[in-house]
């Protein structure tokens, strides 16, 4: 039997070294402005603020709610494996990306300005969920 609060959380070594992953994103991509991990159950495990601050509790909620509304709608259309969702906004962009571990899935919650450059940022994304995914194994 799972426990509850093991689905909300990752191994502390798996937190860092995920914390380590979206540093490195912060470092090399202009214009983030955040970036949380958190659980698909919708939970925080770390986040980096450079500019505003946030409510990532409230966050992490609600982004784990959009990704799993949009895997049931991808599946829908009879496509599979969601690995990213981005949003375009007039301010802004959001991009929710999917870290498939077996034993720890999670997301990367990514806020930034309207002048990010997305194909680095969604690169930097992927690079970093396949590390993460395979420090799980």
């Amino acid at each position: 039997m799972i426990n509850a609060l093991e689905t909300r959380t990752a191994p502390a070594p798996l937190v860092a070294f995920a914390k380590t992953q979206i540093q490195q994103i912060l470092s090399n991509v202009n214009n983030i402005e955040f970036i949380m991990i958190c659980s698909t159950d919708g939970f925080e495990l770390a986040s980096i603020s450079k500019r505003h601050q946030f409510h990532s509790s409230k966050l992490a909620a609600v982004s784990s709610s959009i990704l799993a509304m949009v895997s049931a709608f991808l599946g829908e259309i009879n496509l599979t494996g969601c690995q990213s969702v981005t949003l375009d906004a007039e301010n802004g962009k959001a991009i929710l990306t999917s870290v498939p571990c077996a034993k720890h899935p999670m997301i990367i919650v990514t806020l930034s300005s309207r002048d990010v450059l997305l194909g680095q940022l969604l690169y930097h994304l992927k690079e970093a969920s396949q590390a993460i995914v395979q420090q799980d194994l």
